[in-house]
């Protein structure tokens, strides 16, 4: 029975990290609101009963129903097999997961500073002041921490030579700085080697590769979290 993946369609966002992983993997799923409308996905989350997720992305698994993005690749894995195999390894892929997850968040404010219901334009002075601390200190923080976690096994994936969640999530945070901070990135170019070998590598799962090749992935925009802002990646 296939996946009901539940996100907005318009952007890649957190659902972009469920996607990669479902299509790596060749787990069935079916993206909802892409297939119908954002409208539809308002509404599901409506009808639902009982404790609802907060926010997309979410699946629903024949009567199981999980949210958070962290939370729904441990239970794709565990389910499909593509874990490590040891309950300890597998929650410090969760770990890194849910660090992930942070990051992204930081990733988010750094356009959005003061509220995310406030349009960019209305916070330009603080993104831009955010923009300058998010580029010296928090990207070398966690992209150091990152690289590392791959460089403990020697790469190129987290548990070495198996690709897990984990690896298929950093691709996109790597993606998704080249394209919002193509300046610093640039500059910034061989710092994280593990993590660049993992950019490198990914790609060639040979089932992910055809989705990166495809209409169905959706590239990069100023509505998402990454967003390409010039004054923002000034250097």
């Amino acid at each position: 029975m296939s996946i009901e993946l539940w996100y907005w369609p318009q952007i890649p966002g957190r659902g972009e990290f469920v996607r990669l992983f479902c299509e790596a993997f060749e787990i069935d799923y079916t993206d909802m609101a892409r297939e119908q409308n954002a409208d539809a996905l308002v509404e599901h989350m409506h009808a639902m009963e009982g404790i609802r997720p907060f926010a997309p992305p979410y699946i629903v698994d024949d009567e199981v129903v999980i949210g958070q993005t962290a939370l729904i690749l441990q239970y794709l894995s565990d389910k499909e097999g593509h874990g490590s195999g040891e309950m300890e390894l597998d929650l410090q892929l969760l770990q890194l997961q849910i660090d992930i997850a942070d990051f992204v968040e930081e990733v988010h404010s750094v356009h959005h500073p003061i509220a995310s219901g406030l349009y960019y334009a209305d916070q330009m002075e603080a993104a831009f002041d955010k923009a300058q601390h998010f580029r010296a200190d928090r990207i070398p923080k966690y992209l150091i921490h990152f690289d590392n976690a791959i460089a403990a096994r020697g790469g190129p994936f987290v548990l070495g030579q198996q690709p897990t969640h984990v690896d298929t999530s950093l691709f996109q945070v790597m993606e998704g700085l080249d394209y919002a901070f193509p300046n610093y990135m640039k500059q910034m170019q061989g710092s994280w080697p593990h993590l660049e070998g993992l950019q490198g590598a990914v790609p060639e799962i040979e089932p992910l590769a055809d989705y990166l090749a495809s209409e169905n992935r959706m590239e990069f925009n100023e509505d998402g979290i990454f967003r390409h802002y010039e004054e923002l990646d000034e250097q």
